[in-house]
């Protein structure tokens, strides 16, 4: 069965809001489209409990669309989120917060109509492991990574590398230690300056002369990775609390 979407638009900058509005008018299965210049409207708005999907500017005076997003995550029914920035440093953040979708400025309508089928896709079969997911864009296209599947992250400059059970090599822009942070609740702890391990990806530690190393697969190799000594007891006792 066709979906029909109520979008909401929400945009501090009134051009991006005016293109976001006509171009989602252009999509067949978005039934109407409403907008708003700031969070405190946009909240009156979204209390009606008709919008099916919002559009949220991440940064805007007042109330951001991240504060927006934590708000909608308390209504009983709330709507889908995809949220829309210049910036893509929130990506881990915004993802963690169940959002459909995260659009860099400028938008193409080409990748708009992107979000608005994964809305569609989330409407007719919601996924379980929606908030287990995490967006990497490649050449313009973006994939979801689950983050159960991320063996560890390795930190590369102002990025993040993800490395999967299926290979190395996915992007992020976030910090290490705000990824770190993020996902210690999903089991990944922080190991070295430069690494963070998913906990249930470890087959083996190595204790060596003092020196300790934890063995996670890749692709179909196991990869050894150094444990700084300050980090040695806390990696320790959350292998055996997992244990227990």
């Amino acid at each position: 069965m066709a979906v029909s979407l109520n979008a909401l638009v929400v945009d501090d900058e009134q051009p991006v809001l005016d293109e976001l509005v006509w171009l989602l008018g252009r999509d067949v299965r978005i039934t109407s489209v409403r907008a708003a210049r700031s969070g405190a409207e946009a909240l009156r708005m979204l209390e009606a409990g008709d919008i099916d999907l919002v559009f949220l500017d991440v940064a805007m005076p007042g109330l951001s669309g991240l504060d927006i997003a934590r708000l909608l995550g308390r209504f009983a029914t709330p709507p889908r989120i995809v949220f829309v920035t210049a910036h893509d440093q929130h990506a881990v953040e915004a993802f963690e917060m169940n959002a459909v979708d995260y659009l860099l400025k400028p938008i193409r309508e080409e990748r708009l109509r992107e979000s608005v089928r994964r809305a569609c896709a989330d409407t007719d079969s919601p996924a379980p492991e929606t908030q287990d997911s995490i967006a990497v864009e490649l050449g313009g296209v973006t994939r979801f990574v689950s983050r159960r599947s991320v063996s560890y992250v390795e930190a590369s400059g102002d990025y993040v590398r993800l490395h999967t059970a299926d290979g190395p090599g996915h992007l992020v822009r976030v910090p290490i230690g705000t990824l770190a942070d993020d996902w210690s609740d999903a089991g990944f702890v922080r190991i070295h300056r430069s690494h963070v391990v998913n906990l249930a990806h470890v087959r083996e530690v190595r204790i060596n002369g003092g020196r300790c190393s934890v063995l996670v697969p890749v692709g179909d190799d196991l990869v050894e990775l150094v444990v700084a000594r300050r980090h040695t007891r806390t990696l320790r006792e959350m292998l055996h609390e997992r244990a227990l």
